[in-house]
C-alpha cells in the first residue's frame, strides 16, 4: 500500500496487487476512504464516509496532481 502523496489529513495510496484495474488513487482520512478514477476524467469510483464538499475538494487535489499519481501508478506496476 505504498503512500504517494499527503496533502493536509489525506493520504494518497494505490495498492500493489490491483492488476487488471485501470489508473485509480485511493485517499483516506482517518476512517474515512474513497477511491477516484484518474481517466478519462477524475472521477468517484466509490465513497465510504466522506461528505459531498469534502469530494468536491479531494477530486480536485487528484485532479492537481493526476499526471503525478499516473507516472507513480505505471512505474510501480512494471
Amino acid at each position: 500500500m505504498p503512500t504517494i502523496l499527503r496533502i493536509g489529513p489525506y493520504r494518497f495510496f494505490f495498492f500493489s496487487e490491483e492488476s487488471g484495474e485501470p489508473v485509480h488513487v485511493h485517499v483516506i482520512r482517518e476512517h474515512t476512504e474513497a477511491k477516484f478514477w484518474i481517466k478519462p476524467e477524475v472521477s468517484v469510483a466509490c465513497n465510504d464516509g466522506f461528505a459531498q464538499h469534502e469530494l468536491r475538494k479531494i477530486i480536485r487535489l487528484v485532479d492537481e496532481h493526476k499526471e503525478m499519481i499516473e507516472h507513480e501508478w505505471n512505474s510501480r506496476k512494471k
